[in-house]
């Protein structure tokens, strides 16, 4: 994995369980927070805010991937992922949002997340075999 730590990893994780509080998420109550480290070392955040018409719903990881680009610029780099929520369920991160941290996140990057009993760790090519291998250039 990248030269992410896994004290590192848990503090991030932290991070992504206290926005998930920021929650929009009046129709399923499944508040959910993402913590972005970016190589150059910033932390960024962000939480799922629903709609009534759930195909418009944004997850967590994509909108921290959005303010990402916003505060930083289209060059990011994520060095690591971390996805909570506060309702006690499993929640790694979706098809769609995966699909999204392709563009941004290189092989080896870990991702932490919510699993039954406790969380798990993996590396991003792990998550999403051929991802980041088969991006458009």
């Amino acid at each position: 994995m990248a030269n992410v730590s896994q004290v590192e990893l848990e503090k991030l994780l932290e991070v992504a369980r206290q926005v998930a509080g920021n929650s929009y998420s009046p129709y399923s109550e499944f508040r959910v927070g993402a913590a972005l480290r970016l190589t150059n070392g910033e932390t960024i955040t962000g939480t799922n805010v629903e709609n009534v018409s759930y195909g418009l719903t944004i997850c967590a990881e994509r909108a921290a991937v959005v303010r990402a680009v916003s505060q930083f610029g289209p060059k990011i780099r994520i060095a690591a992922v971390a996805v909570a929520n506060l309702n006690g369920k499993a929640s790694p991160p979706c098809g769609a949002c995966r699909q999204v941290l392709a563009e941004f996140i290189g092989p080896d990057a870990p991702v932490i997340f919510p699993v039954a009993g406790g969380t798990l760790t993996m590396t991003f090519s792990e998550l999403l075999p051929l991802g980041c291998e088969m991006k458009l250039k």
